[in-house]
């Protein structure tokens, strides 16, 4: 369960047998919900959040900063997804300390 970023208390990160589309679970205050990263002709279209079965989900709040961290970083969380599913390569985590 390689952890990818860490944000003011947001945890992003892959299950380590995952699947696509490309995703990202983030966890904050003991909640959890997984958002999908939509791509159309290399650019970012869009951005789905999923509920994960079994775990209380992000609080809306909680979701519109995770979505407005992936819209940021989702070139970053794009790279590191490949680097470790495809190239099977181990991803380091960043810790991001400066406000979106």
């Amino acid at each position: 369960m390689p952890k990818i970023f860490e944000y003011f208390g947001f945890i992003f990160y892959f299950y380590s047998n995952e699947h696509e589309p490309i995703h990202v679970h983030v966890i904050h205050g003991g909640k959890e919900s997984i958002f999908d990263i939509i791509m159309m002709n290399g650019a970012l279209a869009g951005i789905s959040v999923r509920e994960k079965k079994g775990a209380e989900p992000l609080t809306e709040k909680d979701k519109r900063t995770a979505e407005d961290f992936i819209r940021k970083y989702h070139k970053n969380i794009i790279e590191k997804w490949v680097k470790f599913f495809v190239l099977k390569q181990s991803v380091r985590s960043t810790n991001i300390k400066k406000k979106l």
